[in-house]
Formats: C-alpha cells, structure tokens, sequence
C-alpha cells in the first residue's frame, strides 16, 4: 500500500523509488547508531528540564525590559545543563549563527588581542566581522583586533602540527569552525576538536577555546564544552531549535564568557538580567525538548542521500560508512544541469512553497550564482529538509536537516525522480 500511495500521489518512477528502497536496506544498520545517540541525547535534555523544575509558569512572555523573566532564565539554565557548562545565553534577540559569533567574539575580545582560527577560513558570512579579507565597517579589525588563520591541509583536514606556530603572547581567542560551510571538506569531529583544544591548552591555559558549533549540536554522545571548550556558539533555526524555534542563537560555556557576550549583547552592567522573551519562550523550550529527534531524522536523511548517489556514482562528503560530525551532506554533482535538477526536486517535496522553482541567482557575498532549496516553516532554516549550492565547479550540493525522516526520506525520492526524469542518470 506505501508503496503504491507514493508512486501514484507523488509521481514517483517506479524504477527510481525501488532504487532508492533498496538504498534504504543497505543503510538500516547505519540508523542503530544514530538512534543511540539520538536516545541519549534526549535523556540529557529531559533530565536538564527535571532539574530545573520546568513547568508552565516558565511560557508566560514579557516585554518591555523583560526583567524576572522566569522563562528565559529558566532555559538558559537549562542550555547551562545540557551542555554542561557553567552558564549560558539564550536569546531572541540573537538572530542568527552568524550573530551569536559576533556577540561572542567582540564581548571577550579587546584592542591588540590576536585572535586565531585554527580550522581554515570561517564561513562567508563571518569574514565580514573580522574585516581581515575586505573593509567593513565595525569589524573586529576596525576595533584594533589582530587576526591569523591556519590554512586547512591539502587533505581538508586540520593542520595540528603547526597550531603551536600560530599561538603568541598576544593570543587571546583561538576559534575553531566545525562545520565544513561552503568548503568541501571533511567536518571536524569531536575527537578533533579535544585535539586542538589540547593543544591549545597545553601552550597556555588562559587563552579561550571558541567552537562554532552550528550544525553539529546532538550529532554525537559529547560537546565541545565536555572536551575543554570555554564556549560554544549557535543558531536556534539550526539543530537545537528542533524546528520549532522561531528565532534566536545561543552562547554557552564558562561564566566569565557568557557574561561578557551578554555585557555586549545588551549593555554593561545589565547582561543577562534584562530581554524580554516576547512570547516565544515555548517554542524554544518545546523545540530543545524535540531536538536530538529532529538531529536524528536529518542525519538519517544524509546518510540516505549519500547511500543513493554514491550507488549513482557521485562522489559524497561524508561517505554513507564515515563518521557524521554535522548534518551536512556534500554532494559533488558533476554539472549545473545535475544541482538544478536535485534543488528543484527537494524543493518540490516541501511542505511550503512545493510550487516554486528555485534557479540560480546573484546573491550578494558570492563569487558566483547560488541556487536554493527551501520550503521551510521558519524562514532561512537550515534543520528543515534544504539544500544549496554555488554554480560553479565541481557543482557540490549541500544538503541538511528534515524536521522527520519520513520527509527527508520523500524529499530525497522526489530529488533523484526530478534528476532521472530529465534523462541525467540512470539506473
């Protein structure tokens, strides 16, 4: 009967739908891990909120300067638990990943500190805050902020050998991006990010480990705050947010961090006392509750994906047997015609905007045109089923999240119908 209702209610291609099933079986021993650690995951986050004493009292919304906002530090003790670490800043009014990394660094960094990011270039979006690579106004290098990167091996991985080159008596922060962004590259692992923090440590213990930690939250039984990290830095429309966080970012790690990015998010001497919640208290505490289920559905969903074009003959970053540090899919797609086809087949099997027909556009930031697919709830994000990617050589899609499996599964089958379809593989 399944197999009937999506061949005739969404069009499927027999010969594609039994391709991508029999992909299915091959991966299903794959998915007793990833529920391993989605189940432990889940007891963290249950037992953070039973320690705390959530109860209802904690969803009523304030306003104005939100002070007493039982909810908000309710969570944020929460957050504290979960990851455990000494405190923690969830806010609203943090509006993105990329805005939580600025809150973060420009709060504990001052004029002269050097700041270092171990792991290659950070995303597109963050070079604009340091201002290294071009003049923008307000960056960290208007504000006398010194910075270095270590540039990744040729291998994509993380040149350790020469950390210890990078550190001088100037180094206040080292960052660390798990994350692959844009790159094609392997995402770091938590055993590599314990490395550099080792490192790191080992050279001067005061020097403050950052983890961009965007994408990677509850892919793994630890966090970087259970390796030595003194603070990890996050999106709420990401994996924490479980699909349900409407907005917000988040900062945890040790006390004096947190406190000093709360310093700069608000105003000194007020911090964390003040911001009100605005009503959207329950969907961030409902969306963390929700979260290690959400993180396992996309990861299943990845591993699907990479299972099925790998038997296409494409080549997947991570392989479906790798280790999955995030919930990135990189997959190199061999031609433009190839990333349209895929994009426009996961935006067809969205629940929003199933009728709209993505195409590459000139989006600011970019050497080149980008192509989106996203039917999301919540605008821009990414722990819904998307999938994206610059026009340009080697065409490498990247694909993450799905609030269920059984939507990342379809949206996958959907991708791979649109592509065979228009006669670019075969099976």
């Amino acid at each position: 009967m399944l197999r009937e209702y999506i061949i005739k209610e969404f069009g499927i291609d027999e010969k594609v739908l039994d391709f991508c099933l029999e992909s299915e079986k091959i991966i299903k021993p794959r998915f007793e891990e990833i529920d391993r650690i989605g189940e432990l995951n889940q007891y963290k986050v249950l037992k953070a909120m039973q320690k705390n004493g959530l109860s209802d009292s904690a969803f009523n919304a304030t306003t104005g300067y939100g002070y007493n906002d039982i909810g908000r530090d309710k969570l944020e003790d929460i957050y504290a638990d979960v990851f455990n670490a000494e405190s923690a800043l969830v806010r609203a009014q943090i509006i993105s990943g990329t805005h939580a990394l600025t809150v973060a660094l420009f709060g504990n960094l001052r004029y002269g500190d050097e700041f270092v990011c171990i792991a290659g270039a950070p995303y597109d979006t963050l070079e604009g805050v340091i201002g290294a690579k071009r003049e923008v106004k307000g960056s960290l290098k208007d504000y006398g902020v010194v910075y270095k990167e270590l540039p990744l091996l040729e291998n994509g991985r993380v040149d350790f050998e020469k950390i210890p080159e990078m550190i001088t008596e100037k180094t206040k922060l080292v960052e660390i991006q798990r994350s692959k962004g844009y790159e094609y590259r392997p995402s770091l692992t938590i055993e590599d990010v314990k490395k550099i923090i080792d490192i790191v440590k080992g050279i001067r213990k005061d020097i403050i480990c950052m983890v961009d930690n965007c994408y990677c939250e509850f892919v793994d039984y630890l966090e970087p705050t259970d390796v030595g990290a003194d603070m990890i830095v996050g999106s709420l429309i990401k994996n924490p947010g479980g699909g349900l966080a409407p907005v917000g970012g988040y900062i945890v790690g040790t006390k004096e961090c947190v406190e000093n990015a709360a310093f700069r998010l608000t105003s000194p001497g007020m911090g964390k006392e003040v911001g009100p919640s605005l009503g959207v208290t329950t969907s961030l505490i409902q969306g963390l509750f929700l979260a290690p289920n959400v993180v396992n559905a996309s990861l299943k969903t990845a591993i699907f994906a990479a299972s099925i074009f790998e038997r296409l003959g494409f080549e997947c970053m991570p392989k479906v047997d790798e280790e999955r540090p995030d919930i990135v899919q990189a997959i190199q797609m061999k031609t433009a015609e190839n990333v349209i086809a895929f994009c426009q087949g996961i935006q067809a099997g969205a629940a929003v905007d199933s009728y709209v027909k993505p195409e590459p556009w000139d989006m600011p930031g970019y050497d080149s045109q980008v192509i989106m697919a996203a039917g999301a709830f919540v605008q821009g994000s990414s722990i819904e089923l998307s999938a994206d990617a610059p026009m340009k050589e080697p065409y490498t899609v990247y694909m993450q999240g799905g609030l269920t499996w059984f939507h990342g599964k379809i949206g996958v089958i959907i991708a791979v119908d649109s592509m065979y379809k228009r006669g670019l593989i075969k099976l």
